[in-house]
């Protein structure tokens, strides 16, 4: 008979805020918007507070708490997106964790000269096969940047036209500015079956990023406007840099991120109640040794997981940080702090995980890294698995039965179990015998035999002639307009 008033703690349980640090956090944000408030420099975001009860004075805004309360109820707490292969694979909602990559890395490892150089469309398109073959990556970021793009102000469109060509799964997307978040919108409707079906099934979520400290550019209001007129998931990230753009205590880089995030929670509020918006938060520490913001610290971790905190507190979807490396090649220290981040954003609960596969500080984009970041989020996956107790786990019969020195491997019991444990692909377990035969291959050398693999055979499900024409002439549309 089982017990009464059990407790089962099935998975691990992690965090490291409590209710209370959280409302100080939360309490002293809305003091910054009161008090000090926020520059917004573009003009209907100007007028929508202005016919509100904000408070503004030139381009300074101001938000009293009772606006930032009555908007956070609005927000949805569930969103789905669905890749082009039709899959409506990442349903964000509360303790549903998604891995994916980064975007717009300006450079890339090149495995054949063994330097970094500018990164290029073919490589968006190959971190995108990377993407859609390796199991453990859910949605794609661009990885890199488009730098033969013709035209600066159009590179975004040849930059999801590249993602489109290599993965077939949802997608986090970065544009130029406005105008050009219309044209991916377009582009993704094109798969979605139109608008309508889009705020239904969106197929990627806009990242959005205001300007630490406390303001938000032209550009990135236009974009979180039309996120929200067209019902666009969207994510409004701060990406301050504790010591640099924010204060050098965590608590203090919480409080103005969090008031970052809060005052684009108003303003889309006030455009479109109800539009999906997702929290976001780079939050880390700038070296000071090297001036280096930095990817592979612990304080990212640690911020990311209050962040995640704070986020949940609030009913908020949470988009953070894992995977990620100042290292500047895949080596023991890409290894390590890779692991860490991974670790801490899944135990924590958030649910995009994003830049999975940085190394050299958000600067350079690496398929080794993908890959052996793979086999990271395996081994994190299978401990968020925890620990089951019910009876055929506890396995009380069998250990009566087996007795002592008896054996385990030749019981239908253990065939039918070992197949829950975690099984590596790229790391050895062999003996020392064995290993030695096989050539002495360190992690490093089977990471890359397993990338040219991939490079060498995977191809995604190619895009419908028909749709890539009219993809196409999107692009072109959009090459005319800014020739002129």
């Amino acid at each position: 008979m089982e017990k009464m008033n059990q407790t089962i703690q099935q998975t691990p349980v992690f965090r490291v805020l409590t209710d209370q640090q959280i409302e100080k956090i939360y309490f002293s944000a809305l003091e910054v918007l009161e008090r000090c408030g926020a520059d917004v420099l573009q003009e209907e975001a100007i007028e929508l507070f202005k016919n509100s009860d904000a408070v503004v004075r030139e381009n300074r805004v101001r938000v009293p708490a009772s606006m930032v309360e009555r908007a956070i109820k609005n927000y949805p707490r569930k969103i789905t997106l669905k890749g082009r292969n039709g899959k409506r694979s990442v349903a964000l909602q509360k303790d549903h964790v998604y891995f994916g990559t980064g975007s717009d890395l300006p450079f890339t490892y090149d495995r054949e000269s063994g330097e970094r150089r500018r990164t290029l469309y073919k490589d968006v398109v190959n971190a995108g096969r990377f993407v859609d073959y390796l199991s453990n990556y859910d949605f794609f970021m661009s990885h890199g940047i488009v730098g033969d793009a013709p035209n600066p102000q159009t590179y975004d469109r040849h930059q999801f036209m590249a993602m489109l060509e290599g993965c077939t799964k949802p997608m986090v997307v970065t544009s130029v500015d406005g105008e050009g978040l219309e044209d991916l919108w377009k582009m993704a409707c094109l798969f979605q079956g139109g608008e309508e079906e889009f705020r239904l099934n969106p197929m990627f979520v806009a990242y959005i990023e205001p300007i630490s400290p406390l303001t938000n550019d032209r550009t990135a209001v236009e974009k979180l406007l039309f996120a929200a007129e067209k019902g666009i998931p969207a994510m409004y990230t701060p990406c301050p840099s504790s010591g640099a753009t924010a204060p050098a205590t965590i608590p203090g880089m919480l409080v103005q991120s969090l008031a970052e995030t809060l005052l684009a929670v108003v303003l889309c509020d006030l455009k479109k109640p109800g539009m999906p918006l997702i929290m976001g938060g780079v939050t880390t520490v700038m070296d000071m040794r090297t001036t280096t913001y930095s990817y592979g610290s612990p304080e990212l971790s640690l911020a990311s997981a209050a962040n995640t905190d704070i986020s949940k507190w609030l009913g908020l979807l949470m988009f953070s940080t894992g995977g990620c490396s100042d290292s500047k090649c895949v080596d023991e220290q890409a290894a390590a702090e890779s692991t860490l981040s991974v670790l801490n954003a899944f135990l924590s609960g958030a649910n995009l995980v994003h830049d999975v596969g940085y190394i050299d500080s958000g600067v350079n984009a690496s398929l080794e890294s993908l890959v052996m970041n793979e086999e990271i989020i395996g081994m994190v996956r299978q401990v968020g698995k925890g620990i089951n107790t019910d009876p055929e786990h506890l396995a009380l019969k069998l250990i009566n039965e087996t007795g002592p020195a008896g054996e385990y491997v030749t019981k239908d019991h253990t065939y039918e179990y070992w197949k829950e444990w975690y099984f590596p692909k790229l790391q050895d377990r062999s003996d020392w015998e064995t290993w030695c035969a096989n050539g002495k291959k360190t992690m490093l050398d089977r990471v890359n035999e397993e990338t040219q693999r991939i490079l060498d055979e995977y191809e995604p499900e190619p895009i419908d002639d028909g749709i890539r024409k009219d993809l196409k002439k999107i692009i072109d549309d959009a090459e005319k307009r800014h020739s002129k």
